[in-house]
């Protein structure tokens, strides 16, 4: 059996990728794709070619189902509107969350103010696509593509500011959930590749 908290701290594609095999292999209910759709025929970059979000699978438990649809409404409304006040609804009060460069944070107000802080720079930021969704018990990994705009001075973090570039963005990320009794995740683990989000903005 997988040690999920292991698994997932050994690095980013490794861990989501071997959870995603596991789900396969192991019998573990994934969300259904789309009709017609081949498992075995690579996805085309869902950053670049719209990919359709596939519908929730028959067989999930329904903490599984509950747990993936908390999970879309976070991203696709509560996230992409600002609605801060709503994240308490997905997030515990004490949760950790990992961020891409290795650092994390503990505390929903913490995370709330990081979150908060892509807005600053890109006001169009959101997530539209959750392209891949895996639920096994109290644990959820979806891939997604989150868009936006540097349109605004970014806070260089030093008491100034970076320009503007102008520059549209468009990155997969994928985000690893650990969910308690409450419906409510303890622990959250962000993906993305931070070298081809600096490059598309043009910071790169």
């Amino acid at each position: 059996m997988l040690n999920r908290r292991s698994l997932i701290t050994q690095g980013s594609t490794a861990a989501f990728g071997a959870m995603a095999l596991a789900a396969v292999t192991g019998g573990v209910a994934e969300a259904a794709a789309p009709a017609g759709y081949s498992p075995w025929t690579p996805l085309p970059d869902p950053a670049t070619t719209p990919v359709p979000n596939p519908p929730p699978a028959k067989d999930l438990t329904r903490e599984e189902r509950e747990n993936l649809r908390t999970f879309d409404e976070l991203d696709f409304d509560v996230f992409s509107h600002e609605k801060w006040a709503r994240l308490g609804e997905s997030h515990a009060r004490n949760i950790r969350v990992h961020w891409p460069d290795g650092h994390y944070t503990d505390g929903i107000d913490k995370h709330v103010e990081d979150l908060k802080a892509l807005f600053v720079w890109a006001p169009d930021t959101r997530i539209e696509s959750h392209y891949l969704r895996v639920a096994n018990g109290g644990l959820t990994a979806v891939a997604g593509v989150m868009l936006g705009t540097f349109t605004r001075p970014m806070p260089d973090g030093k008491g100034g500011f970076i320009a503007p570039t102008g520059r549209k963005y468009a990155i997969n990320m994928a985000t690893i959930g650990l969910w308690n009794r409450r419906g409510t995740m303890d622990e959250e683990f962000l993906f993305w590749d931070n070298q081809a989000f600096y490059a598309q903005i043009g910071l790169g």
